[in-house]
């Protein structure tokens, strides 16, 4: 078996990214977080080596920010944090590229729960197939989610700008 410890930190930043797509604000970023990573520890065991380690753990990630989601019902909306800026970049490009990313954040999470799914984990560069392993979905079923959510986010990202 992985080292847990190993497997959280080669997965971190996915991991990060997948609580930024259900939690708002940055403490409750962090306690799903938090809360991730004790359920991927947990689950580690499990894990037989079908299929990949990445995409297990994304699984495991996914069901918990859902569990976590049920149970809180409504998240306020809240501003993001986003990581420091790199200094050596062009002040308004950065801008730029921050609010785009700020703004596709918030359409995500704009979207409805099964949608969002699809999209957090198409972000990450899982392929449908990979994704539809993790959610227990069709492939078919994926690539229409997917169809849906790009369409709606191109919608609401247009109206914004």
């Amino acid at each position: 078996m992985d080292d847990p410890q190993q497997v959280l930190a080669e997965h971190w930043p996915m991991l990060s990214r997948i609580a930024a797509s259900f939690a708002h604000d940055l403490v409750r970023r962090q306690d799903l977080l938090q809360d991730i990573s004790i359920a991927v520890w947990h689950a580690l065991p499990r894990w037989r080596g079908e299929g990949s380690q990445r995409a297990f753990v994304a699984r495991v990630a996914h069901n918990r920010a859902i569990d976590v989601l049920a149970r809180e019902q409504r998240l306020p909306t809240a501003s993001l944090e986003e990581a420091l800026p790199d200094p050596l970049a062009d002040p308004v490009r950065q801008a730029e590229s921050d609010q785009q990313r700020q703004a596709l954040l918030i359409a995500v999470r704009r979207l409805p729960l099964g949608y969002r799914q699809v999209v957090s984990l198409s972000l990450e560069g899982f392929s449908q197939r990979e994704i539809a392993q993790v959610l227990g979905m069709e492939e078919n079923a994926v690539a229409q989610r997917l169809s849906r959510a790009r369409r709606q986010l191109r919608d609401w990202m247009g109206a914004t700008r």
